[in-house]
């Protein structure tokens, strides 16, 4: 029986957890392929695009990838939700999804994960806490960034009220305060869902402990902290085995994101030609043409949206079109290495490509990792793929990754 099957509410929060759990000794893969086997797995992990749907499209999407959980049947089920919890009634609804998943498994124990210190998150008496780009804390109501995100503003600090509009209610708030009764803490959780604060290493210790007390088949709600903790406890077996580099050392970055911190990375970018898919860029044929002959003269090319730009698309057809514009150029020309920055558009790709299988091959720090892709083609097998949120990965995280293709510069 796997341990755990983790569901992805975008691909690069995914893969975050997956260089989790893997890094730590576990068996873990991304599995986008229904026919693909998990044997010898301890973590399953199904990525999706949940983030970006509304809860109709969600409760579809859950109902389809259904039987593969069932068939699994862990013991925990861990969905990966974004560690700043953006979402709203109408999208990315993490409440909607929540409700359906305790329907269909018919959990022991709910625990929501309020917050995850490694990646600067805490959760302080069920109120939510994130570093800025000025890296201090801020509530995430007035986060600089995600009290103002252009899709799901995060306008409520308080997690029980924020989930409790998405149709998660009755959340018994655990403070940090009262982690040290692991007991007590058990005992709660077996009684209904709990929303757990997280304020640093040792509550989370704390958290692991009374999960392991409680018991039964257990739902954990959070970002990859749940992941964190669960490694905390159970026996780790041996890594999985490398596979080796593609043939092709070419490099294609395509950054979706346009966050502050993804801008700043494509900046930062030295040894890549950078190429800008503006507007009217999008809606013609030229710069494809100009990805695919750099690419073939061995250039590393980095495509990135204009952040200021207006595309008159909302953030799903704007996914959609940046997905097909990756489909385009590389079923012109062989690349050995994909990155890939943005949620949602991570997402759109990755399934787009055709990708069976993501395994994970080294992380460049927290909320950003390669990737082994497993594909039918010959010519995408094996693909390095590099996953980030907007919002993860240090300032020359672009370059790092093109340096790992182990290639002379030719600019």
């Amino acid at each position: 029986m796997i341990e755990v099957v983790f569901l992805g509410d975008d691909f690069t929060g995914a893969s975050d957890s997956l260089a989790t759990y893997s890094s730590r000794g576990w068996p873990a893969r991304l599995v986008l392929n229904a026919g693909y086997a998990s044997e010898g797995l301890m973590a399953l992990g199904l990525p999706t695009d949940l983030r970006s749907v509304g809860p109709e499209r969600a409760l579809a999407d859950i109902a389809n990838l259904w039987p593969r959980i069932e068939d699994a049947n862990p013991r925990v089920l861990h969905f990966k939700v974004c560690s700043t919890f953006d979402s709203s009634p109408s999208t990315g609804s993490i409440g909607a999804v929540v409700v359906e998943l305790i329907e269909r498994f018919k959990p022991d124990v709910i625990a929501v994960i309020g917050g995850q210190p490694s990646l600067g998150r805490y959760c302080v008496f069920g109120n939510l806490f994130a570093k800025g780009p000025d890296a201090k804390p801020h509530r995430i109501d007035r986060h600089p960034v995600m009290g103002q995100h252009p899709v799901t503003p995060m306008t409520e600090a308080d997690l029980t009220r924020h989930l409790g509009a998405q149709g998660l209610g009755s959340l018994d708030p655990v403070p940090f305060t009262s982690l040290a009764d692991t007991s007590s803490i058990a005992q709660r959780m077996r009684h209904g869902p709990v929303l757990l604060d997280v304020v640093n290493l040792q509550d989370q210790a704390m958290i692991a402990q009374a999960l392991t007390l409680a018991g039964g088949r257990q739902l954990l709600i959070g970002a990859s902290s749940v992941a964190e903790i669960l490694t905390m406890v159970a026996d780790k077996a041996q890594m999985p085995a490398q596979v080796a580099p593609p043939e092709s050392m070419g490099v294609l970055v395509f950054a979706g994101s346009r966050s502050a911190n993804t801008s700043e990375q494509v900046r930062n970018a030295r040894l890549f030609k950078k190429l800008a898919l503006t507007p009217e860029a999008m809606r013609s044929d030229a710069l494809i043409g100009s990805a695919v002959q750099r690419l073939q003269a061995g250039q590393r090319v980095l495509v990135h949206l204009d952040p200021e730009a207006d595309y008159g698309m909302n953030p799903s057809r704007l996914a959609d079109a940046s997905s097909w514009f990756v489909e385009t150029v590389l079923d012109q020309v062989n690349v050995g290495y994909l990155g890939l920055a943005g949620g949602d558009t991570s997402s759109r790709i990755a399934a787009r490509l055709g990708f069976r299988v993501l395994d994970f091959e080294r992380s460049f720090g927290v909320g950003a990792c390669v990737c082994v892709a497993r594909h039918r083609s010959s010519e995408r097998d094996r693909m390095r793929v590099m996953l980030k949120g907007g919002q993860m990965g240090q300032g020359d995280l672009f370059d790092a990754f093109a340096k790992s293709a182990g290639r002379p510069v030719e600019l």
